[in-house]
């Protein structure tokens, strides 16, 4: 087998978790061990995020994927200002800042001013490897981690919609973007403090959520016959 599925990863999965389902799946169906089998994503979604992710399936189609990953993305985004985040979204824990209630023009006008070329410092809490080791890891055992801020482009920022503390709005982003690092970064900006409290993502390159298939739907027939290239 061979090609690319398109899944839409629910909540509280981990983007390794839909590949090791789907390499089992591969696995099962051509009577191989699932180490033998080559599943790959083209771009991490945490945990808590859902929506859309590519996997490539087959050794020829994996060798596409860091070409893949510098695909641009957009997302669905809904912050929430007033407090901050030790890991930038729901999942970590949370800390009072403000109480103040920016105007919406303010609002807009801090989320807009990010549109375009800037340097980002990635989250602490992030896949990125340092000497080795993942972000993550040596954040999640109290080790130093010493990131360097990188470029990134925000293409664009739409249906921007507020009704304090919440803030929703739509994004399309270059490779590399990291959306929990802009809801902290507008949450500064405002002087709120925010985190990112939910995360959709819906397209990936030029693939769309609405071809996916639910991972509580995904059968052996229906990857089969979903497999693209």
């Amino acid at each position: 087998m061979k090609g690319i599925v398109l899944v839409d990863k629910p909540e509280g999965w981990t983007s390794f978790d839909v590949v090791a389902r789907v390499r089992g799946m591969v696995a099962r169906i051509e009577g191989k061990k699932p180490r033998n089998v080559k599943v790959g994503h083209t771009g991490t979604l945490d945990p808590a995020a859902t929506g859309l992710l590519v996997l490539c399936v087959g050794k020829e189609f994996t060798k596409k994927v860091p070409t893949m990953i510098k695909h641009d993305k957009t997302y669905e985004v809904e912050l929430t200002l007033g407090q901050t985040s030790t890991t930038g979204d729901k999942e970590g824990d949370l800390e009072n800042v403000s109480k103040e209630r920016p105007t919406e023009r303010d609002v807009v006008s801090a989320i807009s001013s990010f549109q375009g070329d800037s340097m980002q410092m990635p989250p602490k809490f992030s896949a990125l490897k340092i000497n080795g080791k993942r972000a993550y890891e040596l954040a999640r055992k109290g080790k130093e981690v010493i990131l360097q801020p990188r470029k990134i482009t925000i293409h664009s920022i739409d249906a921007i919609e507020y009704d304090y503390p919440k803030v929703t709005f739509l994004t399309s982003v270059g490779s590399g973007t990291y959306i929990r690092s802009l809801a902290e970064d507008i949450g500064e900006k405002l002087k709120t403090g925010a985190y990112m409290s939910n995360l959709r993502r819906t397209v990936v390159g030029d693939r769309n959520v609405t071809q996916a298939v639910a991972i509580s739907d995904l059968t052996d027939e229906i990857l089969e016959n979903t497999l693209v290239e």
